[in-house]
């Protein structure tokens, strides 16, 4: 689902204002057959762009549950939220369209429960797991994310 129904009501109210959204970040790991983690990483279909699952959290909805119904949605695998790890504000953006928008994202680390990954709900054109010391290039944003997923640590981090 590309743009959520509430984004475009607000869109027909303010036009192409800056409007601010909360997103999430799904880094779901699964342990590899050879021992290595992998981590499951999708192709969006705008840019060709790998990066772990991404997506608006809804009005109300907790953003743990918005990490897992995303990674259903996009991928067809099932995971669950393990812990917080990364919360920052992201530089504001202006789409093709000359929508303007900024987000808070709020990176989790996902545990795989079932599933094969496929490109969903059309978002994304592949979906498949990577081992963690052999992820495709990603642009120094979604690697950060995935890195901060990766950490030991068990506390999230914060952007100060």
């Amino acid at each position: 689902m590309p743009t959520p129904d509430f984004v475009l009501d607000l869109r027909a109210r303010i036009g192409h204002d800056l409007l601010w959204l909360s997103g999430v970040s799904a880094v779901v790991v699964r342990p590899g057959a050879d021992g290595r983690d992998e981590v499951l990483l999708v192709r969006r279909a705008d840019n060709g762009a790998w990066t772990p699952v991404t997506g608006i959290i809804d009005p109300g909805e907790e953003p743990a549950v918005a990490g897992a119904r995303e990674v259903l949605e996009e991928t067809e695998v099932v995971a669950v939220a393990e812990r917080l790890a990364w919360v920052h504000a992201l530089p504001p953006m202006q789409y093709a369209n000359g929508d303007r928008s900024q987000y808070l994202d709020l990176t989790f680390r996902f545990r795989w429960v079932s599933g094969e990954p496929g490109p969903g709900d059309g978002e994304n054109t592949e979906a498949r797991w990577f081992p963690v010391d052999a992820m495709p290039a990603m642009s120094e944003e979604m690697v950060a994310r995935v890195a901060h997923a990766l950490a030991p640590e068990e506390a999230a981090r914060f952007a100060v």
